[in-house]
C-alpha cells in the first residue's frame, strides 16, 4: 500500500474546500476521465495510426473501470479515455474523477482545474495521486490515494450523505477477494489493440528504482481463479481476444501463479483458445521448467521482462538480484524455446555504467533478437530508494520532469559518465537499435529460437491482409527497396507458422524507428530556423489580416511552437496554402503547433476548417487546440485527436448539482 508521507491535508487553507451541494433524490451522475498520455516509446503511434485497423491506442484504464465497478449500484457511471475520445466540456453530472500515472499529471493538472472553475465537484486518483498525494489539495475536493476497493465506496456514502472528506488514504492491506469485476462495459474496447486485466498486486524483490513495492508492498497478493474466470467471461462476450495481465510481476507469488495458469490451460482448451494473452514477469521465470510449460498451455504469446542490463555488477548495484548468478542470454532463448515472445526494459545509468554501458547494451539487445527493447536513462522516482539515496548525496536535479524514462532526460548527475555524454549515448543507441537492418537482424537472431511462437493474429483474413498492404505501403515501400528485401528475408527464414511473428516484429521495429527519427534525431537549430521561416511566410502573405485583427501569428517555447489565432471572416485561400505551410512545418520537424479558434461563421466551419483539422488530425499530438465554445458543438468530428486546450474561454459554467 502507498507510504506517501503526505503532509495532513487538513491542514491546507479550507477556502479550497466546498461542501457538496444538496442533491434531489436521483441516482448520483460520476465521470471518470483518463488524461491523454503524452506519446512515448509505448505510444506505437506509427503503427496505431497506419498500420491497424481502426484503433486508437493499446491499453483501456482498468483502474477506471474497476473503480466504476465499485460505486453504488444505482449510481451513472460515464467512463471517457481522452486517449480514444473527446472529454465533454460540460457534462451533466455531479462528480467528476481524473485518474493519472506521473505521465499523466500535466494533463491530470488541466482537467481537474478546469472542471473544478466550472462548478464541479472533483476528485483526483491515480497512481500518481497514491504516490504523492500532497501535491493535489490545490486541485481537487477530494483525493483518494491507495487501492480503491476500500476507500472508494467509503468515498461514496460520505458523498451521498453530503459529508466527504479531503483525503482517502487507505493504510491497510487489500484482500483482492473484494475487487470486483471491473466495469469493462463502460469501455470502448474495440478501440484498443489489447484489453487489459489483473491477477496480482505487490511484488517480493527491492530493486532500488522501482516504485511497485512502496506503492502495493513485496507480498504479491492475488485474485482467485474463479475471479479471474469471470472477468474472461465478460470480455469473451464483449468479443474481446487479445489480453494483457498488468501484473508487475505474474510469479511474484510462484504457487498461486501456477494455479491461476493451469485454470486458464483448462479454460482456453473448454473455449477454443478464444484469447491470447501477454503479460510481465522476472528473468527467473527461465528457470522453471513447469511454469514455461504452463504459460505455453495457457497461451501467452509474450512476456515483457525487466532485463534492465547485461552486466551482472550492474544489477547488483541496483538490487536487481533476481537477474543475477544466471546466463541472461540463454535464459531468454529458453523463454522463446517454449514458442514465448520476450519484449524487455533496460536501463542505462546505474553508477556502475560507464559510456562503455551502452556498446554492452547494444550487442546484448542484437544478439537476443529483442524486438520491443523499451530503453531508458535511470530516473528516480519519489518515494523509491534510489530517490532518497541519490536526495541524500545531493545529485539530484530540482524541477526535472521524472515522469517518462523513454525520453532524452533524467533527473539526476550520474556518477560514471557526464551527464550530456550520457544523453548523447543514449540518443545513438536508439538510432543504432531502429535502423532497416538492425530489424532484420533482430528477427532472424529470435527466430532461430523461437521457431514455433505462439503469437498469431487474432485479426480476420480480410483485416489481415489490409494490416499487411499498410505496412508494405506506410513503411516497407517508404524505406526503399533494401527494406523491402530485408522483410521478405525475414519470411524465408522461418516456416510461414511463424510469419504473424515476424509481421508483428517489423511493425514494432518500424514504429520505434519512426519514433526515434521524429523525437532523437532533432537538430534544434534547423527547427528553430524551419519554424521562423514559417512564421515569416505567413506574416508576409497574409499581412492584411494581421493588421485588421482577424489572424495572429507567434512563437513560443524557444521559437519551435507556432502560435495562430483565426477570428474573423478569413477567406479559402489561407485555409488552403495556410494547411499546406502547417503540415509541411509538422511533417519535417518535431515542432508544434498551437491553433487558437475564436470566431468563425458557420458556413466557413462547414467548408474549410474541418478539412483543415482533418489534415492537421494525423500529427494531432503536436497540435494543441483552443476553441470558442460555440464552435465546437459544430465540428463533427473526433477532435481526440487533438491536444485540446480547457481554459475559461472554452465553455460556459456548469450548473451541476
Amino acid at each position: 500500500m502507498p507510504v506517501a508521507n503526505a503532509k495532513d491535508m487538513t491542514e491546507q487553507p479550507t477556502t479550497t474546500f466546498r461542501e457538496p451541494q444538496p442533491l434531489a433524490k436521483r441516482p448520483i451522475r460520476l465521470l471518470l476521465i483518463n488524461p491523454r498520455f503524452p506519446e512515448s516509446f509505448w505510444s506505437f503511434r506509427w503503427a496505431v495510426d497506419k498500420v491497424l485497423p481502426d484503433k486508437r491506442t493499446i491499453n483501456p484504464p482498468l483502474g477506471l473501470a474497476t473503480l466504476a465497478a465499485l460505486c453504488p449500484a444505482d449510481w451513472q457511471v460515464v467512463i471517457v479515455d481522452e486517449n480514444v475520445d473527446s472529454v465533454p466540456l460540460d457534462p451533466e453530472v455531479d462528480i467528476v474523477g481524473v485518474c493519472g500515472m506521473a505521465v499523466q499529471f500535466q494533463r491530470q493538472c488541466e482537467l481537474l482545474s478546469y472542471y473544478r472553475s466550472r462548478g464541479y465537484y472533483v476528485t483526483a486518483g491515480g497512481s500518481f495521486a497514491s504516490l504523492c498525494p500532497e501535491r493535489y489539495p490545490e486541485l481537487a475536493d477530494t483525493v483518494v490515494a491507495g487501492e480503491a476497493e476500500h476507500i472508494w465506496p467509503q468515498f461514496c456514502r460520505d458523498f451521498e450523505s453530503g459529508t466527504p472528506r479531503r483525503l482517502y488514504q487507505e493504510a491497510g492491506v487489500v484482500d483482492l477477494a473484494d475487487s470486483p469485476t471491473p466495469r469493462f462495459d463502460l469501455l470502448q474496447l474495440d478501440r484498443y489493440t489489447t484489453a487489459s486485466l489483473q491477477f496480482s498486486r505487490g511484488c517480493p524483490y527491492r530493486c532500488e528504482f522501482c516504485d511497485i513495492i512502496v506503492m502495493f508492498g513485496r507480498r504479491p497478493r492475488t485474485k482467485g481463479p474463479a475471479q479471474i474466470g469471470r472477468e474472461l467471461d465478460r470480455l469473451r462476450s464483449l468479443g474481446v481476444h487479445n489480453l494483457f495481465f498488468v501484473d508487475d510481476n505474474l510469479i511474484g507469488n510462484r504457487p498461486k501463479a501456477k494455479e491461476l495458469l493451469r485454470y486458464l490451460a483448462d479454460y482456453q482448451r473448454r473455449h477454443d483458445y478464444a484469447f491470447q494473452f501477454g503479460t510481465q514477469a522476472s528473468l527467473n521465470l527461465a528457470q522453471d521448467d513447469e511454469l514455461l510449460r504452463l504459460f505455453r498451455e495457457a497461451n501467452f504469446g509474450w512476456v515483457f521482462i525487466g532485463i534492465e542490463s547485461p552486466d551482472e555488477a550492474s544489477l547488483r548495484e541496483t538490487k536487481k538480484t533476481q537477474n543475477t548468478g544466471q546466463d541472461i542470454l540463454a535464459a531468454v532463448r529458453r523463454i522463446y524455446s517454449y514458442g514465448i515472445d520476450v519484449l524487455a526494459g533496460f536501463i542505462v545509468g546505474f553508477d556502475n555504467d560507464t559510456l562503455a554501458a551502452f556498446d554492452r547494451q547494444y550487442r546484448f539487445i542484437m544478439a537476443s533478437g529483442i524486438q520491443v527493447a523499451m530503453i531508458g536513462l535511470l530516473t528516480a522516482l519519489p518515494r523509491t530508494p534510489l530517490y532518497e539515496r541519490l536526495k541524500r548525496e545531493g545529485r539530484l536535479l530540482e524541477d526535472v520532469d521524472h515522469a517518462d524514462n523513454t525520453k532524452p532526460a533524467t533527473n539526476f548527475l550520474p556518477k560514471s559518465m557526464g551527464y550530456e555524454a550520457m544523453v548523447q549515448g543514449y540518443k545513438q543507441l536508439y538510432q543504432r537499435l531502429s535502423g532497416d537492418r538492425d530489424i532484420a537482424d533482430r528477427i532472424r537472431n529470435k527466430i532461430r529460437y523461437l521457431r514455433d511462437p505462439l503469437h498469431q493474429s487474432k485479426y480476420s483474413l480480410g483485416q489481415g491482409l489490409a494490416i499487411l498492404a499498410k505496412l508494405f505501403a506506410h513503411g516497407l515501400l517508404s524505406g526503399g527497396p533494401m527494406c523491402v528485401w530485408r522483410f521478405l528475408c525475414t519470411l524465408a527464414a522461418c516456416t510461414p507458422r511463424a510469419w504473424p511473428q515476424v509481421v508483428s516484429d517489423w511493425i514494432a521495429g518500424l514504429a520505434m524507428q519512426d519514433y526515434i527519427k521524429r523525437y532523437f534525431a532533432i537538430d534544434a537549430t534547423r527547427e528553430r530556423r524551419v519554424t521562423q521561416t514559417t512564421l515569416e511566410l505567413l506574416r508576409r502573405t497574409y499581412a492584411t489580416y494581421l493588421q485588421r485583427g482577424d489572424l495572429e501569428v507567434s512563437l513560443a517555447d524557444s521559437a519551435t511552437r507556432l502560435m495562430v489565432t483565426l477570428r474573423g471572416a478569413i477567406e479559402p485561400r489561407f485555409y488552403r496554402h495556410a494547411t499546406r505551410r502547417f503540415e509541411k512545418l509538422l511533417r519535417t520537424t518535431a515542432g508544434t503547433l498551437t491553433l487558437r479558434i475564436e470566431e468563425f461563421s458557420e458556413r466557413q466551419l462547414d467548408r474549410h476548417l474541418h478539412q483543415l483539422l482533418r489534415r492537421l488530425s494525423r500529427y494531432g499530438d503536436r497540435v494543441s487546440l483552443h476553441l470558442d465554445h460555440r464552435i465546437r458543438p459544430l465540428l463533427k468530428m473526433d477532435l481526440s485527436k487533438f491536444h485540446l486546450v480547457l481554459d475559461e474561454s472554452v465553455a460556459p459554467a456548469s450548473t451541476a448539482g
